[in-house]
């Protein structure tokens, strides 16, 4: 999953939702000298993806799309499902998207000298732009994959990913529904055995 699906699963704890997101950032093990909370959220980041990129529906969901999205399949799901779980969010969340991300923007990470430039430089765009706010709109979808597309260093079909959602919508729905429901009793039962 994206940032979305990261905050999601932060256990609604501000400070592991910035945490977490800083996984991406990090490479290696190269993390146990930072504080606590920070190796956790690290660790929950990797766990997420993990997760997500072993899960057998989510598999075969990427075998369906490999034709249409070679090398960035993985990429394009993730996407695909921060923007169901935004437009889905009153199924799964007590708390509204709209104050859920307010909430999440107000929040002073109490570890932000922790953080690299770069990290703090990320969330500060994150925060003016409001990035995750249109995740629910299929224009947030357009233009997350044309973001992330650009990033990449590599040619590739990101750009053509909401199209390919569009013609594959209800397999990619369905899929994303399987994997939210395993996915929340595995981090509810992970987070219980902390």
């Amino acid at each position: 999953m994206n940032f979305l699906g990261h905050l999601y699963f932060s256990e609604n704890n501000s400070e592991l939702m910035y945490a977490n997101l800083y996984g991406d950032h990090i490479k290696g093990r190269n993390f146990e000298k930072l504080p606590e909370l920070l190796q956790k959220g690290i660790k929950l980041h990797r766990s997420i993806d993990n997760y997500i990129d072993h899960h057998p529906k989510v598999i075969d969901l990427m075998r369906q799309l490999y034709a249409e999205l070679p090398k960035v399949t993985g990429i394009a799901i993730d996407l695909f499902f921060d923007h169901l779980l935004a437009k889905n969010w009153a199924n799964y969340h007590s708390k509204s998207f709209e104050i859920f991300l307010d909430e999440f923007y107000r929040y002073n990470p109490v570890y932000w000298n922790h953080y690299s430039k770069e990290f703090q430089e990320f969330i500060d765009k994150m925060k003016t732009y409001k990035w995750m706010n249109y995740y629910t709109q299929f224009e947030g979808l357009e233009k997350s994959c044309e973001g992330v597309s650009s990033r990449l260093s590599f040619s590739n079909e990101l750009i053509n990913a909401p199209l390919v959602f569009l013609k594959h919508e209800k397999v990619i729905t369905d899929c994303f529904k399987e994997y939210m429901k395993e996915a929340i009793v595995y981090f509810n039962q992970k987070e219980i055995n902390n």
